[in-house]
């Protein structure tokens, strides 16, 4: 094997890769990240050649290795993905999609000044809260509402200011995790209130929380399973049933909905998840919910209560750590406006519109797009179409599923696992499904327009230009 020393002096110099034709190109627009991107990639392969001595490439390939980290490091690291998962609420894809009036509404707040705490009417200082408190309270029935970053700052929030230092009860079988390894009693813990379980994972009764309860009892929590279901051998206290203790004692109820749905989608076939109205109509005295969920909104916690308990929340020092900011603000209230009239919501955000999608309209989707594709694609792929089902997704409607219909490919000259390692490296990437040797596009939650984006960088992939 050569001396690493000799292999290192094959490396050429930067100046001299810099001229190649391929990098003055690209040097007429950049320069800089041009020379930069050149001395990362021979550090690379100094490193390589020092640490295996692999043989470095000529000057040709070195220049289009130099230019394929040009493109990637121009390229922005959050970037536009096509979801053909059919996972409506995909969590590593970013959640919901914001209709129309909340996108325009996030730019107009990100592009003007606006009114987030002046209040027009006196000429001064005003809440950023009252753009949406308004709305929460007309649509939900709370007396008051206030909104931070996510749910999860929702709930610690009001543990820290409404139960720290004091006992929180809480079913044993509502210890859960939410994401990312984050659960339920890690969050009570770092608030500073004494978690308190009772029951058993699959049975908890009245009496347990009644036994529990104390003079240093400062909450009764409830945590509704937006992302789990205990099915079989199991009983649990009502949302009704834990309020009427809650009153009966003097202590107040809190409710972690998860989810939050603000209309009854029953009528589409989607049950099991209880909404907002309903929860606050049988008495609970706090309830938290995410924004970007079955809400179809931006990323946000909302807190909504009696006005005292949300008061106290409002005035605890980590408020102004966890509040959220205008454009966020811009696009919930764009979001919560369309729910004044339900069957307009139902249509223009799309979260609620991929949920209530119905297979007929489905199928004809897929077909068009199953058209299109064997048009472009011939004889590099076999492309179908198969009856399959969605998911809700976001740690929403678990037991849940959508009737679908995808599109299938078979690619001839290479695996499926590589398609879909390829489509994940196009522009735009792909996120697909790959089941039983076939890659499967679900068309639930493919945008308009991505049907064409779909068929050139399929042909991309499959190399078929």
């Amino acid at each position: 094997m050569e001396q690493p020393k000799n292999l290192l002096r094959q490396l050429p110099a930067v100046d001299q890769l810099l001229r190649h034709p391929l990098l003055q190109e690209l040097s007429q627009k950049d320069h800089n990240l041009v020379v930069a991107c050149t001395r990362q990639v021979l550090a690379g392969w100094r490193e390589k050649i020092l640490a295996a001595g692999i043989e470095p490439p000529d000057p040709e390939e070195l220049a289009r290795e130099i230019s394929n980290r040009y493109k990637v490091s121009g390229r922005s690291s959050l970037r536009a993905v096509i979801n053909a998962t059919g996972i409506v609420l995909h969590t590593n894809l970013g959640r919901a999609i914001l209709s129309q009036a909340a996108t325009e509404a996030a730019l107009m707040a990100a592009r003007r000044y606006t009114n987030l705490e002046f209040d027009l009417a006196r000429g001064e200082r005003g809440s950023r809260y009252e753009h949406v408190a308004g709305l929460l309270q007309e649509l939900t029935g709370a007396e008051a509402a206030l909104v931070v970053n996510n749910n999860a700052a929702a709930v610690f929030l009001s543990l820290t200011a409404l139960a720290a230092g004091r006992e929180t009860i809480i079913s044993r079988g509502q210890l859960v995790e939410i994401g990312g390894s984050f659960r339920v009693p890690e969050v009570m813990a770092q608030s500073g209130t004494r978690l308190v379980e009772v029951g058993t994972t699959n049975k908890t009764y009245l009496r347990d929380y009644e036994a529990a309860m104390g003079p240093d009892t400062a909450l009764l929590l409830k945590v509704h399973p937006s992302n789990y279901r205990i099915q079989g051998f199991t009983h649990e206290v009502t949302t009704a049933e834990l309020v009427d203790l809650g009153r009966r004692r003097q202590v107040p109820v809190m409710e972690d909905l998860g989810s939050g749905f603000l209309v009854d989608l029953e009528s589409y076939g989607i049950t099991g998840e209880p909404t907002v109205l309903a929860e606050i109509k049988q008495g609970v005295d706090l309830l938290t919910f995410s924004g970007d969920k079955l809400l179809g909104g931006p990323q946000a916690g909302i807190i909504l209560g009696r006005r005292d308990l949300v008061a106290a929340i409002a005035r605890h020092p980590l408020t102004r750590a966890l509040r959220v900011d205008k454009m966020t603000l811009a696009a919930l209230e764009a979001t919560l406006r369309a729910y004044r009239n339900p069957d307009r919501a139902v249509q223009e955000i799309p979260t609620l519109a991929a949920l209530v999608a119905g297979p007929e309209a489905l199928r004809r989707q897929a077909e068009q797009l199953q058209g299109l594709l064997a048009g472009v694609l011939g004889l590099g792929a076999q492309v179908g179409i198969k009856e399959i089902t969605s998911q809700a997704g976001g740690g929403s409607l678990p037991l849940t599923e959508l009737p679908s219909w995808g599109v299938t490919i078979k690619p001839e000259q290479i695996t499926v696992e590589e398609l879909g390692r390829r489509l994940r490296h196009t522009d735009p990437p792909v996120v697909a499904r790959v089941q039983d040797d076939t890659l499967i596009l679900d068309v639930r939650t493919l945008l308009p327009g991505e049907g064409e984006e779909l068929a050139r960088v399929l042909v991309e992939a499959l190399d078929l230009k």
